[in-house]
C-alpha cells in the first residue's frame, strides 16, 4: 500500500511536469510565431517597381550620409541597407563643409566613405555612385554632386568654385531640401539670382521635390519651369529601420529610366531627366514616364462577364510597391464599389463595372490620385482591356 502510494504520487508529477512542457511549448510557438509576423510587417521589405517601355527601372537613394559627415553609421551599413531594400544604386554624400565627428574621425580625404562603401559593395550588384554635398548658407544653399572624380578639389572657399569644378568632372548637380525651413523660413523654395546663374550656365541640373518625408509642390514648380530633373531621396543620417521600416514605409527614393544597369547609363538618364520621384503611395514625375510606370503597375489578370449578366468583372494587381490610389473616370459606374478605390502595393482589386451591355473591348480609365505630374495635377492612365 505504501509503495502504490509513491507510485501514485509520481504519475502525477509526471503528469503535471508534461503538461507543464506542453503549456511551455504552446507559448513558445505562439511568441515565435507572433514575433514572426512582426519581422514581416515591419521588417525591411524589397522595392520592387517595373520596367517601362524602352527602359529599365533602376531604384536609387542618392543623399545619403554617414559618420564620414553628419551622419550616425559607418558607410557599409548604408550598403548593407541598400541591398535588404533591392536599391539599385545609392550615392554617400557626404557634407564637404560639415565634419562634426571631425575629431574622432579624422580624414583629410573627402573621397574616403566612397571608397569604404565601394569596397562593401564589390561583391554585389549594387551602383556606388561617387558623390559629395556642397554645404553653403542661402543663397547658395546645399546641392549634391554625383558622378565626381575627386571629392577634394570641390573644397574651396568662394561659393562658385565648388559648382565650376562639379561640371568640369562632369558631375551631376541637384538642388537639396530647396523648401528647408531653417534657410527659408516661409517653408517655400527661393530660387537665388546665384541659382539662376547656375542653372543658366549648366552647373544646376536637378531638384529635390522630396527630401526625407517633405513634398514641395513650389520645388515641383521649379523643376518644370526650369527644366531640373525631379529628384527624390532620403537624405538619411540615422537607420532606415528607424525612420522608415519600422512604421511600415519605405524610403524617399527616385526612380531612374536608364537604357541599362550601369553608372553611364544611370549618369545619362539623370541629365535627360528621366526620374520618377517616391515616396511610398506618392508618385511625382514628367507624363512620359510616371504615366507609363503607373500602367505598367497595374496588370490585368482576369475581365470577365458575370454568368447572363452586362457586370463585367476586372481584377487588377498591383505588382509595385508603392498603394495606388484611382478614381473612376469611365463613362460606366462601379456595382459595388465607390468611384475611388485602393489597389495596395503588391495586392489585387477586383472591379466590377457596369457596361449596360456586353462588350469586346473596355478602355479602363482612371486618375491616379496619388501621383503628379504638376502641382494639383493628377495623371490619367489608359488600360486596352480585350474580352471574350
Amino acid at each position: 500500500m505504501h509503495n502504490f502510494r509513491w507510485i501514485f504520487i509520481l504519475y502525477i508529477l509526471a503528469n503535471i511536469y508534461a503538461m507543464k512542457k506542453f503549456i511551455f511549448i504552446i507559448i513558445s510557438s505562439f511568441s515565435i510565431s507572433s514575433l514572426s509576423c512582426q519581422v514581416h510587417s515591419h521588417g525591411a521589405q524589397p522595392i520592387n517597381y517595373p520596367n517601362i517601355e524602352g527602359y529599365i527601372t533602376l531604384k536609387t537613394d542618392l543623399h545619403q550620409h554617414t559618420v564620414f559627415s553628419d551622419g550616425n553609421v559607418w558607410p557599409n551599413i548604408r550598403v548593407m541597407e541598400a541591398l535588404r531594400e533591392n536599391l539599385d544604386a545609392i550615392s554617400l554624400t557626404e557634407h564637404l563643409e560639415y565634419q562634426p565627428h571631425i575629431t574622432d574621425i579624422p580624414h583629410p580625404d573627402r573621397n574616403r566613405s566612397y571608397e569604404l562603401a565601394l569596397q562593401e559593395a564589390k561583391e554585389h550588384d549594387l551602383l556606388i555612385i561617387p558623390g559629395s554635398e556642397i554645404t553653403r548658407s542661402v543663397p547658395v544653399g546645399h546641392s549634391n554632386a554625383l558622378f565626381i572624380s575627386d571629392a577634394n578639389k570641390l573644397m574651396a572657399k568662394d561659393a562658385l568654385t565648388p559648382f565650376k569644378e562639379a561640371k568640369k568632372q562632369n558631375a551631376f548637380v541637384f538642388w537639396n531640401h530647396p523648401a528647408w525651413h531653417a534657410q527659408s523660413p516661409t517653408g517655400n523654395p527661393i530660387l537665388s539670382n546665384f541659382q539662376k546663374e547656375l542653372i543658366k550656365n549648366k552647373e544646376l541640373n536637378g531638384i529635390e521635390v522630396i527630401n526625407s518625408i517633405n513634398y514641395s509642390d513650389e520645388a515641383l514648380t521649379l523643376a518644370l519651369e526650369n527644366n531640373l530633373t525631379i529628384m527624390g531621396t532620403s537624405d538619411i543620417h540615422g537607420l532606415i529601420d528607424w525612420n522608415y521600416t519600422e512604421k511600415g514605409l519605405h524610403r524617399p527614393i527616385t526612380l531612374v529610366f536608364a537604357k541599362e544597369k550601369s553608372i553611364e547609363s544611370l549618369r545619362e538618364a539623370l541629365f535627360d531627366g528621366r526620374t520618377v520621384a517616391v515616396y511610398n503611395a506618392l508618385l511625382v514625375g514628367k507624363p512620359e514616364f510616371l504615366n507609363p510606370l503607373i500602367q505598367a503597375s497595374i496588370q490585368v489578370k482576369k475581365a470577365t462577364y458575370i454568368s447572363e449578366t452586362q457586370i463585367l468583372e476586372v481584377l487588377l494587381e498591383n505588382v509595385s510597391s508603392s498603394d495606388l490610389l484611382f478614381e473612376n473616370e469611365m463613362p460606366y459606374t462601379f456595382y459595388d464599389s465607390s468611384p475611388v478605390f485602393e489597389i495596395p502595393a503588391g495586392g489585387s482589386y477586383t472591379l466590377s463595372v457596369k457596361t449596360l451591355e456586353k462588350l469586346q473591348t473596355l478602355n479602363l480609365k482612371l486618375t491616379a490620385l496619388g501621383a503628379y505630374t504638376a502641382p494639383k495635377q493628377h495623371p490619367v492612365i489608359e488600360w486596352k482591356i480585350q474580352l471574350d
